[in-house]
C-alpha cells in the first residue's frame, strides 16, 4: 500500500481538492449553451476534441474510457474566461422601456484538475475535477421606466441577474478489454449554487398579471445551493492509424432549488441534461494529429431550461415558463502537430447550433447563450521529461439574436417593441501537467 502514498501522489489529491474548493466560488460560463467548449486546456486548444485522444486526466469530463491510455498523472489548469453581454430594446410603444445595457462582469476565472493512476498495465482510477455554466449575467439598472419609476430591463428594481454554476468531482476506472480496446465509466458527483436578483416584476408585482404560484421564491433570495448524482460511460479502441471514441451521459438528477422554486419550471428544479457523442483521431503523419468529434446536448430533458417563454402556466409551475433553449449538436475539429521533441502545437474550430430562437429572446437576456463559432489554438511544451506547461486561446465571433418583446403580450401588441441579445468571448488558459 506504501506505493499509493508517494509524495507525488499526496500533491496531485492536494491540487484537486484546492481546485474543487476554487471551483466552488467561480461564476458560470457559456460556449456551447451553457457548456464549455472543451474540457482540459490540451482539448480546447483542438476546438475541444477529446473523445478519441488520451492526452490528460480529464478524461472523466468527456471520455472515461481514455483514463487507462493516459497514464500515472496529474493535471492542474486555470482559464480566464472573458464574455461580453448585452442586451437592447427599440421600437416599444412606452418609449421609456427602450435601452441598451452590457453586462458588468467580463472575466471569469475557471480552475479544473485530474489525477489517474495505473493499478497494474490494464486498469486505472482516476479523478477529474471540473464545471459547466453560463448564466452568469449582471446587468445595471439602467434608464429604464416602467410606469412606477426607474427600472431594470426587464422592470424590475436594480441589478438585473442571474449565476448559476455548476461542479462536478467525476471518480472514474477504466478498464483494457482487450489490447487496443478499452471501457470506462465515471461518477458524476454535482453540486450546483443559482442566485437571481433584479426579477421584481415577475414576483407577483403590483401592476402586473399575476407571474408566478410561489410568490417570494422568484429573485432576490440570495445563492441556493443543489446536489445530485449521475454517471458517464465511455469506449475507446485502437484501429491503426485510427483511434475512436464514444461516450455518453444520461440526465443528471439534481435536488430542487427551492428558494426560487417560484421561478424554475417544476418547483424550481434544474438537472443537467444528457449528452453524447462520438469522435475520431487519425495519425496523418507520425507527428500530426487530426481529430474530429459530434456531440449533442438534450437541453429538452430540463423544462425550466426547454419550456418556452410563452408557456401559459405560472413560472415554477411544471410546465411552466423557461428559457425555451433546443437540443443542440456541435462539431469540433482540431489539429496536434509535435514541432520538436519538447513542442507541441495546436489548432481547432468548433461549431454548435444557438439554442435561443427569436421568439425566446427576453427571458434570455438573463442568459444570452447564443455562441456558435469558435476558434482554438494552443501549446504544450515539456519543461521536463515528467512535466509540462500547456496554453490554449479561444475566440469567439459575436453572435446576437432579435426577435419580439415578451412585454407585447402582458402591455400590449407593439408596446414592447423588439429586442435583440448578444455575446462575444475570448478566454486564455494555461495548465501544469506531472508525470510520476
Amino acid at each position: 500500500m506504501q506505493r499509493y502514498r508517494t509524495p507525488a501522489v499526496r500533491r496531485a489529491l492536494r491540487l484537486s481538492a484546492l481546485a474543487a474548493a476554487a471551483m466552488l466560488a467561480t461564476p458560470s460560463w457559456a460556449t456551447n449553451g451553457y457548456f464549455p467548449h472543451g474540457y482540459g486546456l490540451k482539448a480546447k486548444g483542438m476546438g475541444g476534441a477529446s473523445l478519441a485522444l488520451a492526452q490528460d486526466s480529464l478524461g472523466g469530463a468527456t471520455n472515461p474510457a481514455a483514463m487507462v491510455w493516459a497514464g500515472e498523472r496529474a493535471d492542474l489548469g486555470i482559464d480566464g474566461f472573458m464574455p461580453k453581454r448585452d442586451a437592447e430594446r427599440s421600437g416599444a410603444g412606452f418609449a421609456t422601456l427602450n435601452g441598451q445595457v452590457s453586462s458588468d462582469k467580463e472575466l471569469f476565472w475557471v480552475p479544473e484538475a485530474g489525477f489517474n493512476r495505473m493499478l497494474g498495465a490494464n486498469l486505472s482510477l482516476g479523478v477529474s475535477i471540473y464545471g459547466n455554466g453560463g448564466m452568469n449575467t449582471t446587468y445595471p439598472q439602467g434608464n429604464f421606466n416602467c410606469g412606477g419609476g426607474p427600472a431594470n430591463m426587464l422592470c424590475g428594481s436594480g441589478t438585473l441577474g442571474v449565476d448559476l454554476s455548476q461542479l462536478i468531482v467525476a471518480p472514474t476506472v477504466a478498464y483494457k478489454v482487450a489490447p487496443d480496446q478499452s471501457l470506462g465509466v465515471a461518477l458524476l458527483l454535482g453540486y450546483q449554487r443559482f442566485k437571481a436578483e433584479g426579477l421584481q416584476a415577475f414576483d407577483n408585482a403590483p401592476g402586473f398579471p399575476p407571474f408566478t404560484g410561489a410568490p417570494g421564491s422568484v429573485t432576490n433570495n440570495g445563492y441556493d445551493s443543489s446536489t445530485g448524482i449521475g454517471v458517464r460511460f465511455g469506449w475507446q479502441g485502437k484501429f491503426g492509424a485510427f483511434t475512436a471514441g464514444a461516450a455518453y451521459a444520461p440526465k443528471m438528477n439534481m435536488s430542487r432549488f427551492d428558494k426560487y422554486k417560484g421561478l424554475f419550471a417544476g418547483n424550481g428544479d434544474f438537472d443537467i441534461p444528457s449528452h453524447y457523442g462520438v469522435g475520431i483521431a487519425f495519425a496523418a503523419m507520425p507527428n500530426l494529429t487530426l481529430a474530429l468529434d459530434a456531440m449533442r446536448i438534450n437541453y429538452s430533458d430540463v423544462p425550466a431550461v426547454h419550456n418556452p417563454n410563452s408557456n401559459a402556466a405560472p413560472l415554477g409551475a411544471a410546465n411552466g415558463p423557461g428559457f425555451g433553449w433546443q437540443d443542440i449538436d456541435i462539431v469540433k475539429v482540431g489539429l496536434s502537430w509535435q514541432a520538436t521533441p519538447a513542442l507541441t502545437l495546436r489548432a481547432g474550430y468548433n461549431r454548435g447550433d444557438n439554442p435561443i430562437g427569436s421568439a425566446d429572446v427576453s427571458f434570455n437576456i438573463l442568459a444570452p447563450g447564443v455562441m456558435k463559432e469558435h476558434y482554438t489554438a494552443g501549446f504544450t511544451f515539456m519543461v521536463t521529461p515528467a512535466s509540462e506547461i500547456t496554453a490554449a486561446l479561444m475566440v469567439a465571433p459575436r453572435q446576437t439574436v432579435t426577435g419580439s418583446s415578451f412585454f407585447n403580450a402582458v402591455l400590449g401588441p407593439g408596446a414592447g417593441g423588439n429586442e435583440t441579445i448578444g455575446m462575444k468571448q475570448s478566454s486564455f488558459g494555461l495548465a501544469w501537467g506531472f508525470r510520476y
